[in-house]
This record gives C-alpha cells, sequence and structure tokens, in this order.
C-alpha cells in the first residue's frame, strides 16, 4: 500500500467504515479491527500488514459498492 493510498484510506474512507462497522455491531473481531486501524492510523510511522491492507482495501470497497443493507419501510 503506497502511502498516498494509506493517507487518502485513513482520511476520507476510514471514518466512514469505522461508523458502518461500529453500527452493524455483529462481529466483535471485526470491530476490534477497525478500532485498531484507526488508532494506529494516528502514528505517522505506522504502515499496514499485507494481511491488515487486504482486509482494509476490502472494507472500502464494500464501502463503496454501496453494498448497504436494505431498511424495511414502515409505511408503503
Amino acid at each position: 500500500m503506497t502511502d498516498r493510498e494509506l493517507d487518502e484510506i485513513l482520511t476520507f474512507s476510514w471514518p466512514l467504515v469505522l461508523r458502518r462497522v461500529m453500527a452493524d455491531g455483529s462481529d466483535e473481531w471485526l470491530k476490534g479491527f477497525v478500532r485498531s486501524i484507526a488508532r494506529h492510523g494516528k502514528r505517522p510511522s505506522w504502515r499496514p500488514s499485507v494481511k491488515q491492507a487486504q482486509i482494509m482495501r476490502q472494507l472500502v470497497a464494500e464501502l463503496r459498492s454501496g453494498s448497504e443493507p436494505e431498511f424495511e419501510l414502515i409505511e408503503r
């Protein structure tokens, strides 16, 4: 992951990923992961491992694909 890609993800996409995962609340491991990345991302010298970068890219891609859960309206 390039420095620029990491900066873009942490600045623009990661806050949205964090909100989405925390709102879902079903996967404790994933919640811990996104919090950990947010915490480590504040350190200027930190770089994600290959595995972390893969998971980060996957979460950002899911966010961008618009795979929002469908809500059932009360009134139709």
